[in-house]
């Protein structure tokens, strides 16, 4: 591993057989397992877990005492916010080895995981979906959704910039900071090329 291609803090441990990409900057006391990938110009906060298996694509955000265990993968784009948990056994059991049980759980590209929000292992945050601070995500959510609450229940809809779409009686919805336009059909969100 070649870390002058990467900034990590001296008090970050970084296991050998890790994969890190070029300008991604590691912080205090975070701990990057062998046999994970992270990509380019990612940031992981102060406190942070890798563990091995997981895979962080291109500019990933992690903040602060976030632990990412075995079976999560997160596309590039993907912010994660402080104190996200994620989870990869649905039963766990202290005195039960269930590693061969792990579930995987996918974040795609452009998503955002809001503070203190719990992932139940098992299930994939949609492109560009947006998981409200403290939620609970027992299930799929689909891409630009906005999902709130425990359990996590959608009450809209998301721009690529984060902000709420406001959809007329059409279905079109237009980013009031990018000027995209979406359409939303059959429950389903798209962006008008």
């Amino acid at each position: 591993m070649n870390t002058e291609f990467f900034f990590a803090h001296p008090s970050a441990v970084i296991d050998d057989s890790c994969t890190i990409g070029t300008k991604t900057k590691i912080w205090h006391f975070s701990h990057i397992m062998s046999g994970c990938i992270i990509g380019k110009n990612c940031n992981l906060g102060q406190n942070v877990m890798v563990a091995s298996g997981v895979v962080l694509g291109n500019n990933v955000k992690v903040q602060n005492n976030v632990s990412i265990y075995e079976g999560v993968s997160c596309e590039d784009d993907v912010f994660l916010g402080p104190c996200v948990v994620f989870t990869n056994v649905v039963n766990p059991r202290s005195a039960i080895s269930r590693k061969s049980e792990y579930k995987k759980t996918l974040v795609k590209r452009g998503a955002t995981i809001g503070a203190n929000a719990t992932i139940v292992c098992g299930n994939t945050i949609g492109e560009y979906a947006f998981i409200g601070a403290g939620a609970v995500v027992t299930k799929d959510i689909p891409d630009y959704a906005l999902v709130m609450g425990n359990p996590a229940r959608q009450t809209g809809w998301m721009s690529e910039y984060g902000h709420k779409l406001q959809f007329d009686g059409n279905g079109h919805a237009v980013c009031p900071e990018s000027g995209k336009q979406y359409l939303l059909k059959g429950n389903k969100v798209s962006i008008l090329k």
